[in-house]
């Protein structure tokens, strides 16, 4: 089943200096993904990891790693559905990202899980139709 997998993932995977067998289960979760070709990417998610990299060689390398994953359409009706999620989650005294909304909004359309290791979709999970991937470390 596809998965959107989120920036915190991405990073924690991404950035790991370990050797695989004792990486953390989000990480063994997205290699699994990976491998069944399963991993969704959206294009904040992809702006996300690749800012705040100053040097070029090191963002050049990213944004190829990173190419072998095509985009996902966000349409429209996301960006509304976002904005409806921030607002119902605000009326409920929940703070979130607009990025963190429009993950949840494409994943509802989709039908996806998320994987994440923010703590913040299990705060928007009681108010939000989300199905959070139950991987844990």
């Amino acid at each position: 089943m596809a998965t959107l997998v989120d920036t915190s993932v991405w990073s924690l995977a991404l950035r790991r200096t370990v050797p695989n067998e004792t990486s953390p289960a989000h990480v063994q979760r997205l290699q699994a993904l990976l491998e069944d070709a399963s991993a969704v990417m959206i294009g904040p998610v992809r702006q996300e990891l690749l800012s705040g990299i100053s040097r070029q060689a090191q963002f050049a390398k990213l944004r190829d790693r990173l190419a072998i994953l095509p985009d996902e359409v966000i349409l429209p009706e996301d960006y509304v559905t976002a904005a409806m999620f921030w607002n119902l989650c605000r009326q409920h005294g929940i703070q979130g990202s607009h990025i963190d909304f429009l993950i949840c909004a494409v994943a509802v359309r989709n039908k996806w899980p998320i994987l994440t290791t923010d703590a913040d979709f299990t705060l928007y999970a009681p108010y939000l139709p989300i199905d959070l991937d139950q991987t844990s470390d």
